[in-house]
């Protein structure tokens, strides 16, 4: 073999060799860039499930960490019996949520498609708006949206037949309102999300639709609207997700309505600590109930108010992916 054969085989062995020796340092790197990240995720729940299940008793004892000596149910017992009673407030929050989400995905899509496919003057700036209210923080929107609800009116009308505004704090379809007029958790990102979706539609669809004799209307809902389930089912998770853990909207504009997310928050409060203790050593027969306790129960309660999202994301982890992927957030 000639000499430079020779220095041939050895460059291209030596580029062999690199790469081999870059794919094993960037994989290793990789993989343990995820498993870090994946463990820092997982510990929190992998640390809260002995707690949840172990005895009332044997809570803080330094010799029982991960394994318990007993299990024990009494921290979802008394979660439940503190929180969801009959499970009605879970189902009325779950159909908050579900209702709220549908008001979003209806105003939304048909904001979106308007900002997306019609071309009208001042089109750019009310999509810069959108973005910038999705950017503000919703505090500061707070005093002029509560003074609005607190004293509603339409153009004077409401004063001129009933004589005064209407006070719709606290009432039960303030949140509706506020949803239908695009004022809901995180609706502006929504939005945003159906624009991008609709603007990437082939305009092809829409020439045939107005071939057919069809007019704005008939084709969003006969043409865009059945293509956009991707952004749909975007849409509809995350609102739902939000609004069933919001305590934002419904802690100033509906204190006493029937949402867990707020019933959790008043019940664990740290003025109830005692009461909480009080009622755990009353009903269990745990003399030695100490704020262990409390943080056991506390933790078995937010463990039950996350399973209507852990089954949503079980029932659907096979699309979400994709879904985000063709709804135009990525893009």
């Amino acid at each position: 073999m000639a000499k430079s054969d020779v220095q041939t085989v050895r460059r291209i062995d030596g580029y062999v060799i690199k790469e081999k020796f870059s794919k094993f340092v960037f994989g290793f790197l990789f993989y343990s860039l995820v498993i870090g990240l994946g463990f820092a995720i997982i510990y929190p729940l992998i640390k809260l499930i002995p707690v949840v299940f172990n005895n009332i008793e044997d809570l803080g004892n330094p010799d029982v960490i991960w394994v318990p000596i007993k299990y024990s149910t009494v921290s979802f017992q008394a979660a439940i019996r503190l929180v969801f009673g009959n499970f009605v407030p879970m189902l009325q929050s779950i159909g908050y949520g579900v209702i709220i989400a549908v008001i979003q995905i209806f105003v939304c899509a048909i904001a979106g498609y308007s900002l997306g496919r019609v071309e009208f003057w001042g089109r750019s700036v009310l999509t810069v708006l959108v973005i910038v209210s999705f950017v503000v923080p919703p505090q500061s929107l707070l005093i002029s949206q509560y003074l609005s609800f607190k004293h509603f009116d339409v153009f004077g009308i409401i004063t001129a037949l009933h004589g005064s505004t209407i006070d719709l704090i606290n009432q039960p379809y303030t949140l509706y309102l506020i949803a239908f007029f695009g004022f809901g958790v995180k609706q502006s990102m929504f939005i945003f999300v159906f624009r991008q979706f609709f603007k990437g539609l082939p305009k092809e669809l829409e020439e045939a639709a107005y071939m057919d004799g069809c007019g704005f209307y008939k084709t969003y809902f006969r043409v865009a609207l059945p293509n956009a389930v991707p952004a749909v089912m975007t849409v509809a998770i995350l609102a739902f997700v939000w609004n069933y853990g919001d305590t934002y909207y419904t802690g100033y504009f509906h204190p006493d309505g029937p949402y867990l997310s707020n019933k959790l928050v008043t019940t664990f409060s740290e003025g109830n600590i005692q009461n909480i203790l009080y009622a755990i050593k009353t009903w269990y027969a745990v003399p030695g109930a100490t704020t262990f306790s409390f943080d056991a129960v506390k933790q078995a309660a937010a463990i039950i108010y996350l399973l209507p999202l852990l089954i949503i994301y079980f029932l659907v982890q096979r699309r979400i992916v994709e879904n985000f992927e063709q709804s135009g957030i990525v893009g």
